[in-house]
């Protein structure tokens, strides 16, 4: 009779510690989508102030040399190093990286000029963020993926003239 009590009290921890395995195992579940999720919402928050660094960096690199018509830079480099003054102004510290893809930014090429007018990501991900956004980025509510992100400069001059971007090249395999 006390070898059957025995084996009850047993079997009853066993069922006990298995289901404390299980309530476990989906709390860190629960908290590993939760930490991803902040994780990914940080990356959002780089990839708007990197991408608006690149926008402004386009736009003093176009207004840079006065009475001149404005001019978009042909490459990156151009706004990391101008060369059309003496001593080579900066306008952007450092190329920064897509913080969501860990690559180089997507340039937006107009396809009249020839010249980088923005940036965008490569990445094709759906984007946490819908709404909410600062001033200069309200157009990205809505969007369904980063890539549609266009951090594009926005220089005023006595001119209208459509942007027309040329297609980005597929991304490498």
């Amino acid at each position: 009779m006390e070898t059957a009590k025995i084996r009850n009290s047993q079997g009853f921890t066993y069922t006990a510690l298995l289901a404390a395995l299980v309530i476990i195992g989906i709390s860190l579940g629960a908290a590993g989508k939760y930490w991803q999720n902040v994780v990914l919402r940080d990356k959002e928050e780089e990839l708007l102030f990197r991408g608006d660094q690149y926008r402004l960096a386009i736009e003093r690199y176009s207004t840079t040399i006065p009475g001149k018509q404005l001019q978009y830079p042909e490459t990156i480099e151009k706004i990391l190093k101008d060369e059309r003054t003496p001593a080579g102004k900066r306008h952007l510290r450092r190329q920064y990286k897509d913080p969501i893809t860990k690559d180089d930014f997507v340039p937006l090429i107009d396809q009249r000029s020839r010249r980088i007018v923005g940036v965008r990501s490569a990445s094709d991900k759906e984007p946490l963020k819908k709404d909410n956004f600062p001033a200069p980025y309200e157009g990205f509510a809505g969007k369904t993926k980063y890539s549609e992100w266009l951090f594009i400069a926005h220089v005023k001059s006595g001119q209208t003239s459509t942007l027309v971007l040329v297609p980005s090249p597929p991304p490498a395999p």
